[in-house]
């Protein structure tokens, strides 16, 4: 089995595509399932990504196992054999261990013959473009909850915070709603010595990121969490001209939906008062971006006490929510579900480089945890 999912997971590694490109993947990913004798379950008009199906020796529930497969716009910086193939691309979320590791469960669950004793179904979703595009709201639009339905569904993913060996899970909330804004300030440009002839909109800008920073400090419980970063501020182009526009874009973070709310007000709110503070005019605008991630307490406990069974009590941790976003989300707002943090990091071999890095890599003993876990996890609900 280990080497199995390295094959896979590198082959993937080697061959990484975004967000709805993931083409080559889905090809594999349909063999693959193909040679395992796995139905596949057809979604007219979606061109990434897969579902398949095994069923059980006798009606019953039915369990969904869910892995991301896209890869992120980055170039690989790393120099291991099975190093991205394509420039400006690369396989630093773990995508390509998920898909291994689900790919994995299907394996077992023929090689042990369990679909002959499974009490009800396992429903494998391959899920395109979880990297900001949500490819988990296309695939549910074309009807990957339905035939059949689930009444529970599983994810897991591969962090490096973590020694492999041990899993992590979430008691609620594990991922944040990831928001984003837009404010768009006009005043009037003019000479950079002369200021009192305009109307500045890069001190309106200035303003408004510093007045942001009392939101969460000031407005939010401590008890509660919330994230507020602006990551572009675009002003002027010479540096005796003060310019007469000027863009902002950040991100809001939060777990709970009353605090998503409050967010948005008080964004709103701030930007309002830049018009008659600096004559300026100001227009924020607010794109929805994934809704927290909130894990079902008995799935998620579920979860957790089958990565007990498989790697030990005292290798199985409970996790803080985490501020990053995750498409997940979208399933859970809709089926009971749990997600867990797969351990994968080994320090000593180097791979303990974050999420997201251009040196990200694994240590590929997590492939066989992940696999066990899940496995275990079918079992304890479908036998």
């Amino acid at each position: 089995m280990q080497s199995w999912l390295s094959e896979i997971r590198r082959d993937f590694h080697s061959h990484p595509e975004t967000a709805f490109e993931e083409f080559r993947t889905t090809e594999r990913i349909r063999d693959i399932l193909g040679d395992l004798g796995v139905q596949i379950l057809e979604l007219p008009g979606l061109e990434t990504g897969v579902a398949g199906l095994v069923q059980g020796a006798a009606p019953g529930p039915v369990l969904g196992l869910r892995a991301d497969i896209d890869a992120l716009p980055m170039q690989e910086m790393s120099d291991v054999p099975y190093k991205s193939t394509v420039d400006g691309k690369m396989h630093a979320c773990g995508h390509d261990a998920h898909a291994a590791i689900m790919l994995g469960v299907a394996k077992k669950i023929r090689d042990e013959g369990l679909e002959h004793e499974l009490q009800g179904s396992v429903k494998f979703i391959f899920q395109p473009a979880e990297e900001g595009i949500s490819g988990a709201k296309r695939m549910i639009d074309l009807g990957v909850l339905e035939h059949p339905e689930m009444d529970r569904i599983l994810a897991g993913h591969v962090i490096n915070d973590l020694p492999c060996g041990t899993i992590g899970w979430f008691e609620a909330a594990s991922h944040a709603a990831t928001d984003m804004f837009t404010l768009e300030i006009t005043g009037q440009g003019t000479h950079g010595a002369r200021p009192h002839q305009g109307r500045d909109p890069v001190v309106a800008g200035a303003h408004f990121v510093t007045a942001l920073q009392s939101i969460v400090s000031r407005n939010l419980s401590p008890m509660d969490c919330g994230v507020i970063s602006t990551g572009v501020f675009q002003a002027g182009t010479a540096s005796n001209v003060i310019p007469a526009t000027v863009s902002l874009k950040g991100t809001i973070r939060s777990h709970r939906v009353d605090v998503r709310e409050m967010l948005f007000s008080r964004l709103q709110e701030i930007a309002a008062g830049l018009e008659p503070m600096f004559g300026v005019r100001a227009e924020i605008q607010f794109k929805e971006g994934v809704p927290p991630n909130v894990n079902n307490l008995e799935v998620s406990q579920s979860l957790a006490a089958a990565g007990e069974k498989v790697l030990g009590k005292e290798n199985v941790l409970l996790l803080p929510p985490s501020m990053g976003g995750e498409d997940f989300a979208l399933f859970t707002e809709q089926i009971p579900g749990a997600m867990i943090r797969i351990g994968s990091g080994n320090e000593a071999e180097g791979k303990n480089q974050p999420l997201h890095s251009p040196y990200f890599d694994i240590d590929e003993r997590s492939l066989v945890h992940g696999v066990e876990v899940f496995v275990q996890a079918v079992k304890s609900y479908l036998l």
